[in-house]
Formats: structure tokens, sequence, C-alpha cells
């Protein structure tokens, strides 16, 4: 190499310490045709996108910046088409005089960036974003720009004010969106739900457009607005795809997509609900890919995940999740399921709807255009010879009862419940009129969790609790030095949270908590009673998180202080 020569991606990597000289000769010989090192050394594992990122930012003085947090104007995506941006992994975010603002993940790729400035004949600077935040900020400007034009629509948020706007649709009232836009327009929106790693999307009307919405990590945030012409034609699509009656616009309609994004299964459940301003539709979405079944990947500290394997062990008996919507309930339910799942029993489950399809365990839809309810469903399969019954939801009286029967009966019954709490879910138990020797003689344990944002793990800041958290620690019983601060980084679109993290109370129904039971004994000696006998409340859990690193005071302080 020549003395003056610029550095490899490979020798900038060794040098800043992220992967060593062997790493980068075992990638050379074993990567495939035409793949970059930078992709080959994340596919093997060596190092991850930020990595590279971070150690070219560091050793080279390019900034890194965060793609979620910059609008990119149409003139600047007119300068290069999507396939040459797709297949360079390079976005342009802006121009200043003569000069193209491109982000990218490997700056020393300059045969990419020579390309670039004959293309565009202008100087090109070159600024770092991991290669995922590139592909998404693809997906979602040069996809959406595309299809919107494909439907007539102009739209440049900086530039129009939504009076504008709405003008411009009421002039040509008579246009009509092909069903082929309104198609990919659909794909558009599934796909930056994926690459945005959303749970769920939703379509919102207001007086003059609707928006697109997207729940990620638990927190809603609005990705656009696009005239209202536009609706009609997208809540169609979505029920034609969901096998819904797209006549039928004033009443509220459920339905269900399965399909495939970039290679990833993925499960659709979709809700529209009728609005004084018109159609809102609701998507949650399931990356099947990236589901995980197992107790051990549930997040429970060693103690909970013993206390839990303990209570979905028993021969018989109810073990119920509880939690509000969202909080991951039955993610734990197919979690027990796996771990309980062999030849030696008969599983089987009732649910609106199955989720997820497990391989050696019987799945049942409830169906209640046809009366075929939970209730009903389970008086089926009780003659089935079941040895374990899992119940999507515990949802009223005779749903209960059945299910306390059954657990009397010999049977292992798991299943969900909406509290807030595990001593709140006996009290509710009662209040659905099982007598309170029922509960007490069925019950085996209750597990209660939430979902909390974890803290991202690249700009997370430790610092010493303020006077306030270090009395709320003090009063859990717990001496803490550090807690973690979320900051934002573009590793977390700027965040400062990155993924989620279950919190769980446990209660097992011991011997002296099914006296009580049976003794009618109030909520709060219920608590102290559980408290003694060594079961951590949500709060607690969740201030153990923040212990370790995973969390923050801010979103433990969301639960709510018992």
């Amino acid at each position: 190499m020549a003395k003056n020569a610029p550095k490899r991606l490979g020798e900038v990597l060794v040098d800043e310490g992220v992967v060593t000289e062997e790493n980068i000769e075992e990638v050379l010989r074993k990567r495939e045709k035409g793949e970059k090192i930078g992709e080959a050394l994340i596919r093997f594992g060596y190092c991850t996108d930020s990595q590279i990122v971070d150690a070219l930012s560091d050793s080279l003085g390019i900034r890194r910046v965060n793609l979620g947090m910059i609008f990119v104007d149409d003139q600047v995506l007119k300068m290069l088409d999507e396939d040459f941006v797709s297949k360079s992994k390079i976005m342009p975010i802006n121009i200043q005089g003569r000069r193209l603002v491109i982000a990218t993940n490997d700056p020393l790729d300059f045969p990419t960036i020579e390309n670039v400035r004959l293309k565009t004949g202008m100087n090109v600077e070159t600024v770092l974003a991991t290669k995922n935040d590139i592909d998404t900020s693809i997906a979602r400007y040069y996809g959406f720009t595309k299809t919107l034009k494909s439907l007539g629509i102009e739209v440049d948020k900086q530039k129009q004010s939504n009076e504008k706007f709405y003008d411009e649709v009421v002039k040509e009232p008579e246009r009509e969106a092909s069903e082929s836009p309104i198609v990919q327009l659909v794909n558009q929106l599934l796909l930056t739900a994926v690459k945005s790693e959303a749970s769920d999307i939703h379509i919102d009307p207001t007086d003059i457009e609707f928006k697109i919405r997207y729940r990620v990590d638990g927190v809603l945030t609005t990705e656009r607005s696009l005239p209202k012409v536009v609706l009609p034609k997208l809540i169609s699509r979505i029920k034609v795809m969901s096998h819904m009656d797209i006549t039928d616009t004033r009443n509220p309609q459920d339905g269900r997509i399965k399909t495939v994004i970039e290679g990833r299964p993925i499960d659709l459940r979709i809700s529209t609900l009728p609005t004084v301003r018109g159609e809102k539709a609701v998507m949650r979405v399931l990356d099947l890919s990236r589901d995980s079944h197992g107790i051990d990947r549930l997040g429970l500290t060693k103690d909970e995940e013993k206390k839990f394997t303990k209570l979905i062990n028993r021969p018989n008996g109810i073990v119920l999740v509880s939690g509000p919507t969202g909080s991951g309930k039955t993610t734990s339910l197919y979690a027990c399921l796996d771990q309980l799942n062999s030849d030696e029993v008969n599983i089987i489950t009732v649910e609106d709807p199955v989720e997820i399809e497990l391989e050696g365990v019987n799945q049942v839809n409830v169906n209640p255009d046809i009366e075929f309810t939970f209730a009903n469903a389970l008086r089926s399969i009780l003659r089935q010879d079941p040895n374990i019954v899992m119940i999507g939801e515990i949802r009223d009286t005779d749903t209960a009862q059945i299910s306390v029967k059954a657990a009397l009966t010999g049977h292992l019954v798991l299943s969900t419940i909406h509290t807030n709490s595990a001593v709140k879910t006996i009290g509710r138990l009662v209040d659905m009129g099982i007598d309170p020797f029922l509960v007490a003689s069925s019950l085996s344990g209750i597990v209660a969790q939430r979902l909390v944002r974890r803290v991202c793990p690249v700009c997370g800041k430790s610092e010493t609790p303020t006077e306030n958290e270090r009395e709320i620690f003090e009063k859990y019983g717990f001496n803490i030095k550090k807690v973690k601060r979320a900051v934002g980084c573009s590793n977390c679109n700027n965040k400062g949270y990155k993924g989620r993290v279950a919190v769980f109370e446990i209660l097992d129904v011991n011997d002296t908590i099914v006296r009580m039971i049976s003794n009618n004994a109030k909520e709060y000696d219920l608590l102290q009673q559980a408290r003694d006998d060594g079961t951590r409340t949500l709060v607690e859990a969740g201030l153990a998180k923040v212990e370790a690193g995973q969390t923050t005071v801010e979103e433990i302080l969301k639960l709510g202080l018992d």
C-alpha cells in the first residue's frame, strides 16, 4: 500500500480494536461474492453495524447522524434514483450549494462516492449512519414518494399548509386512486412498520387529512399525514386483504392477514372502527421471525424463573397471567406451552384468535358468530382428555366457572386476565361470582406483568440518583449508587430507549394464602402476606431492573407506586 493511501475499512476496525486481523482474514476467505467486508463481519457476528459506524466516526472524524430525525426534501430525493441508493446502501439527505450530503455506513467506499459525483455533477460530502437506518430511510422516503406520486398526490409538509392541501383535494373530487398504487401504499406502510420494529400501525382520520402513526416500544409517533381522499381506498384495501366486508362502513370489524415482508413471516391483526371523521384502522404487527417462546427469553431473573417454572409444573390448578392489553401476557403463555409441550401430555388451547401455531399443540379458534365461545369451547375440549388447557382470556363468569371446575378435576389451566396486580386478581375472580373457597382450592399462582422501555445500550448514561430517587429506592429496601439516564442517539432514534423489558410480580398461592382467601381476607392483608412470603411487587421488580441498568426510574414510576 502506498504511503499516503487511505485506509480500508478492515484496517480502521482493527486499529480501533473492534475486530482482530484474524477476523478480517477469515471473513475475506469466507465472504460471499460481491459482499462488502463490513456486511460480512456483521453476518459472522464479529461486530455490529453500530460498532462499525462509531469506529469510523472516531477514526475519520466524520459525524454520525440520526436519519430518523432528519426530513429529506423531495428535491434531494430526485438527485439519485431508488435502485441506485438501494444497491449502494446510501441515502441523500441534503443539498448545500453545489455539495450533496449523503449518509453511508462505509465512507471508504470510494467507487460509490465517485459514482454519486458523476451521476449528480455535484461535490459529495459523507456523513455516517447505520445500515438499518439507511434501509429504513430509503423505504420511508423513496417508497412513499413513489407511491404517492402514482396516486397523483404531491406532498411536502414543509412547504404546504393543511388548508392549501385541503383546497387541492376538493378541487378534484372525482380523482380515483388505481388499485396498484393503493396496494403499494399498504405494502409501504407494512414495510416501514417492520423495519422500525413497530408493534402497531394506526390510521387515524381527522377533518381534512388522516394520520399514519406507528407504536414503537410502546410509544405512538406520527409518521406522516395524507389527504383524506385516499382514506376510503386505503381502508378498503386493508379490508380486502383481511377478508372483511368492504361495503360495511358503519360497524366495527376485525380481521387477520398472514404475509411475508422481506423474507420475514408477519401476522397482522386488523381492527376497524367507524368514527365521526371516517373509519379508523389499527393493525397489530406480530413479527413471527423475532418471536421467542422459551421461558428463559422472557427476561425473568433466576429467582423469578424458578418460581414461574414451579407454578406451571404443578399437575393441576389455575395459573393466571394478568396485566393490561399489550403487556406481553400472550407471549408469556406461549412460553409456558413451549416449556410444557411433550409427547407425554395432551395440550389444548382455546384462543381468539390463535396467534402463533405451535407444533404438537391442539389449538382452537373461538367463533362468537356461531356461539362457539370460550365457555362452549371449554366444555367440548374437556371431553378430549387434556392434561393442560390454555384459555386465551377469562373474561366472563361462565368461562371462569368452567376453568375452576377443570382445575379441580385434575387439569392444569393457563389463562390471562385483565387486572392491575397479582393480588387484585383474587378479588376479580370473586367479583365474577366464584366462591372464595373455590378460588382458594383451584388457584395455583398468579403472574402480573408489565413492559417498560429498555434504556439504549449505546447512549444510556450512568449518573448519581437524585435525593427524591434515593428516597424511593430506600423505601423499597434498595441502596443504589448509580442509575441510568435516557439520552438519545442514532441507535435509538434519539429517544433514549431501544426495545422493552418485562417486569414481573409472581404470587405463589401457598397454604397460608389459601386459608386467607377462604376466609375472605382483605386485599391489603393478602398483599402483606405475599410480601412476607417473598413476593416482589411490580414496582419492586421494576426498581431491580433499574439497579441492573436495564431501564430508568421514569419508566418504573409509570407503573405507579404502591
